[in-house]
This record gives C-alpha cells, structure tokens and sequence, in this order.
C-alpha cells in the first residue's frame, strides 16, 4: 500500500457537510512505523534525549556544576527567550512542518548539556572549569537554548495532540511524559552514581536526540487509530499565520483563563530546585532526590492519564475529576513544603549539607517525590485541557505555543527572583499563590467551555479556511 494510503469510505450523511473521511492504515511494518503511538514513543525518546538530560542536571541546582547564581541567571535568560519564541512558534510550526521545527528546536540543548553536566571533580570540559569567570558564557547558552526549546516544545504539542483521537489524549499525553522523564532518571542516575567519569557521554545521548526527528513519518503519512488522518497546516503565507494567531484567540477566549494555569507550571521549579534541593541537601542526597523526583513523575502521569480516559465517565466528567485530584496534591504538597521552609532561610542554611544517611533525610526527601507526581499532574492536566479544546491540528499548535510562552514566562520570573537572592519564603508563598490561581481560574473555564466532544463551531481557524475557500471559489 503506497503510504499516502487508500481512502476507504467516508460518511456521505454527515450533516452540515462535515462529514469525515476514513482511511485505510498501512499493514505491516509500515502500518507500525506510521502508527501514531509509535510516532508519540519516538517524540517521547527526543524529549527523553535533549530536554529530559537537561533537565536532570537543573534538579541538581546548577547541574552541581555552577554556583546557585549563576544557575538562576542561566535559567532566567533560558526561560525569557523562551517565552518570546515560543508565543510565535506555533504560526512557524503551521508554516515550515512539525518535523523541521522540532529539529531546529534540539539544536540548542546539545550546546547547553555541553556546559551544564554532571558533577566531576576530574572533568576538564565545562565552562567553569576553563575559566572560573566563564558563567556569562553559561548564561549566554541558556539564552540560546530558551530560542530553539519554544520551538522543540511547541512542534511536540502539535504532534503528540494531533495523533491521538479524542479518547486517547489522555494516555498519549502520559506514555509521552513518562518516556520523556526517563531521560531525566537516566540522568540522575548517572549523576547519583559518580562512576561516569567521562561527561562526553550525556553529550552523545543529547547529538543522538539531534537526529532522530530525521527518522519520523510526516505527519500527513500519520493515520489515527480512528481511521481519520492528521490534518497537516493550510496557510499559504506568514501573514495568514499571524492572523490565525489572533482569530485563535477571538474565536476561543476561554483559553486566557488556562494562563494561570500555564504560568504556574514552571514557576515552582525555581523553589523545589535551587531554594529545597540545592539550599538544603549535598551532591549525593540531591542527585537521590532527582532520581526519585523524575521517576514519581513516571507513576504521576500515567496515574492521571488513565483518569482522564477512563471509560467510566464523560468527558467533562474527567475534567472535573483531574481538577479535583490537583486540587488535593497541590495543597497536601505545599503545606507540607511550608512546615520545612519555615525551619530555614537564606542567610541559616547551614554549611553542612543534608546527606542520604542523616536521620531527617527519609522524610525530607518524600517531599521531591510528591512534588514529582504534582508536577507530571500539573502537566498532563494543561495538555489534556487544551487537546480537549479542539482537533485541529492548527490551533493546537497555536495553543501549545502559548502554553510554552507563558509557562516560560513564569519560570524567567521566578528564576529571576531566586537570583536576585529574594527570601526563600517569600518565593515559596508565591508559588503557593500562583498554582492556587491557576486552579481557581482554570475551574469556570472547564465548567463553561469543556463539553463531551469537540464541535465544529468551536474550530475557528476551520471556519475561517472554510470561508477563505468559499470566497475564493466565488471569485
């Protein structure tokens, strides 16, 4: 079967004309490689590669690499390109392809993982070890790295929530998310074990993830599950994107009450990282205390994805019910995180660092492993809502970009804060603030616009092609 694939049948009774075409999947080989689960498992294993090494070296507090400072400046410059880049991805994922972008958007963590690696007291490779007063170069990278992540991030919403079918969203988003942290494992198992003496290594894991987008289908080969097929970008012209940028907007403004939902999913990184894991505990108890965070992160998402496609109830049901498991996770954590905080600060932190073997340890360390399973919850939750939003391949790309700006916003505000070396209760607060408003923002949002499938009159950039091609016709 050649792979554009024979189109089998298509339902000439739809009403309104909005019928659905049904395809043939390929059989064989073929049929598995172009199978959108597979598709999903192979981003996965990108984001595994490049962001997934990442981001087990940032839960080390400077990849236990550079001072705290420059991490957080790092981070901060990392996260406010990132927001720029990624509010205007979405129009360039629609005009260049989902593949060339995700390509373009590894490029940058190579260069990155190069810099910020493990800790080796033997290593001659990183920027601090060449010259102690290096960490602008650092800074400069992160800056670098924030460009071509909102490109990476934005073309792997598009694709992840374009192949699934609308009862699948759920689980597509937790298998992605758990192969995804395993990268993070991976690398803090490396860390947590200090027999990898070599730091070239991450780097080859990273240059291999460079490649793989190259060996994925095109997206237009991709046929769901359903028989139906991922519509591929339409717009002839960058102008076209740019307005579609704004009728995404006009015709859906429910999604603004997602953004404080978004902004809150990066922002607690700057306290669990710099201001619990790297103020409190030495290299060893923090390379532990990553392991067991990303690998929570595993369990936590693919808890919730089976949630939100569970077959027991209704689609606006399991919203409801994801909500409600947030809610619970996020103020069990954070009032537990309070009863530690208050114990210290910035200027008490003692010298001597917590270690795996002291007696308070145990405790202390459940907290990162709950905090996992909140953050992977945070995540599935936002991309569920905004796959539950619409279909269409467009506008998901569209809303992935503003997901990714605006998370990536918080997360320069909050990197910023730390750098500016603000007390650590009052970043905590903060992000015990800002999760409690995304919940309550997001709450009217899900009750007002989530219904048990998604309608055609919520699809406005297909209306608004629809239209161009009437009008086109006409003339």
């Amino acid at each position: 079967m050649s792979s554009s694939s024979e189109e089998k049948g298509g339902d000439s009774s739809s009403q309104n004309n909005d019928s659905v075409s049904v395809y043939e999947r390929p059989k064989g080989l073929r049929g598995v490689y172009y199978h959108p689960l597979t598709q999903v498992i192979v981003l996965g294993f990108v984001c595994f590669l490049c962001p997934g090494m990442f981001n087990a070296l940032t839960g080390l507090g400077g990849g236990g690499q550079v001072d705290a400072t420059t991490s957080a400046n790092a981070n901060s410059a990392l996260y406010a390109t990132y927001a720029v880049s990624a509010f205007f991805s979405g129009t360039v994922c629609n005009k260049i392809g989902a593949k060339l972008t995700l390509l373009f958007g590894t490029l940058g963590y190579a260069l990155y993982t190069s810099l910020l690696h493990p800790y080796d007291p033997y290593s001659s490779l990183s920027a601090i070890n060449i010259h102690p007063g290096a960490g602008w170069f650092v800074i400069t990278s992160g800056a670098l790295l924030g460009v071509t992540a909102g490109f990476l991030w934005t073309a792997q919403g598009s694709m992840m929530l374009s192949y699934c079918t609308e009862a699948q969203k759920g689980i597509y988003i937790s298998i992605f998310w758990g192969i995804f942290n395993v990268g993070a494992v991976v690398g803090s198992a490396v860390s947590l074990g200090q027999n990898f003496r070599s730091t070239v290594g991450i780097l080859v894991l990273t240059l291999i993830g460079v490649t793989i987008p190259m060996l994925m289908a095109d997206p237009n080969k991709v046929i769901r599950t359903d028989g139906t097929r991922v519509v591929m970008p339409r717009h002839p012209s960058w102008k076209s994107e740019f307005h579609g940028l704004w009728v995404a907007i006009i015709t859906d403004p429910m999604v603004l009450l997602l953004f404080p939902l978004f902004c809150a999913s990066a922002y607690f990184y700057t306290w669990q990282f710099n201001d619990y894991n790297a103020a409190l505990f030495d290299i060893r108890a923090r390379s532990l205390n990553n392991l067991l965070h990303w690998l929570s992160q595993i369990v936590g998402s693919v808890v919730l994805g089976l949630v939100l496609d569970s077959k027991w109830l209704r689609r606006r049901g399991r919203a409801f019910a994801g909500w409600s498991i947030l809610l619970v996770i996020t103020f069990v954590v954070h009032i537990w995180a309070y009863y530690y905080q208050r114990t210290y600060t910035r200027a008490s932190v003692p010298l001597q660092k917590m270690d795996i073997y002291d007696p308070q340890y145990p405790a202390h360390v459940w907290l990162m492993i709950f905090y996992g399973l909140l953050d992977a919850m945070w995540h599935v939750m936002c991309f569920w809502l905004i796959g539950a939003m619409s279909n269409d391949t467009n506008k998901l790309a569209i809303y992935s970009g503003f997901f990714h700006s605006i998370q990536a916003a918080g997360s320069a505000i909050g990197w910023r804060l730390d750098a500016l070396k603000l007390p650590y209760m009052t970043i905590f607060i903060s992000t015990w603030c800002l999760v409690a408003a995304g919940l309550v923002f997001s709450f009217p949002m899900i009750y007002l616009r989530i219904r048990d499938t998604t309608m055609i009159q919520d699809e406005g950039l297909i209306i608004r092609d629809q239209e161009v091609n009437d009008t086109t016709v006409k003339e």
